[in-house]
């Protein structure tokens, strides 16, 4: 029971907070989720201690009223004998009575100690259930700072890299309505040379015609 206890102590009942701190700098989570674990199997083997001393404390009562029964049984047989001048069955009545009794104030004495380690039991996996929940609790506490911290993170990804994106993809789009515009003006005043030329060819060829005549 003492080495049970030690463990426990080591184990389960050590400060958590000190426990933890140490290993949130590297990933909380992840080293929370192994702690709990770890306690949790503890957790299991004392429930499971707790129940095989109620069991133990049980039979030990069901043992020390059937050695009071029996001790009373012989009692009273051991009268019958004596009265009837019975010597060797009083003997043995009389011997038997004191076995029982005997072994009903041992088995009194096994009830009491026994109760005494199911109520210290009972109370040490109580408070590792507290503790549990309470870890369970921060297991919550920390995963939301930790999701919060990837939301974040995501989002800041994405708002940086949509603000690169945004501007690269505008001066994509002013260098093409500036291609787009000198295109058109280049097209514009080919067409005007064009028309401007053939006019002054007529003019000049007119000219020609005239001045033959």
């Amino acid at each position: 029971m003492a080495n049970l206890f030690t463990k426990l102590k080591n184990t389960v009942m050590a400060d958590l907070h000190e426990a933890l701190d140490q290993k949130e700098r590297q990933n909380p989570v992840a080293m929370l989720n192994e702690y709990l674990r770890q306690c949790e199997k503890e957790t299991e083997k004392v429930r499971k201690l707790v129940e095989r001393q109620h069991a133990l404390k049980e039979e030990f009562t069901r043992e020390y009223h059937l050695a009071k029964e029996m001790a009373e049984k012989r009692s009273s047989q051991a009268d019958v004998a004596n009265l009837a001048g019975e010597q060797e069955l009083y003997e043995f009545a009389n011997r038997e009575q004191i076995q029982y009794t005997e072994r009903a104030v041992r088995l009194e004495e096994a009830i009491a100690l026994a109760g005494r380690q199911l109520n210290e039991l009972e109370a040490k996996y109580e408070e590792m259930k507290h503790k549990l929940k309470d870890m369970n609790l921060r297991r919550l506490e920390l995963m939301g700072r930790e999701n919060m911290s990837r939301a974040t993170h995501r989002i800041n990804q994405v708002v940086d890299t949509g603000e690169i994106k945004s501007a690269n993809k505008f001066r994509e789009i002013e260098s093409y309505l500036d291609n787009l515009e000198h295109e058109v003006n280049s097209s514009y005043f080919r067409n005007t040379i064009d028309a401007r030329i053939a006019q002054l060819e007529k003019d000049i060829k007119n000219k020609e015609i005239k001045d033959a005549q």
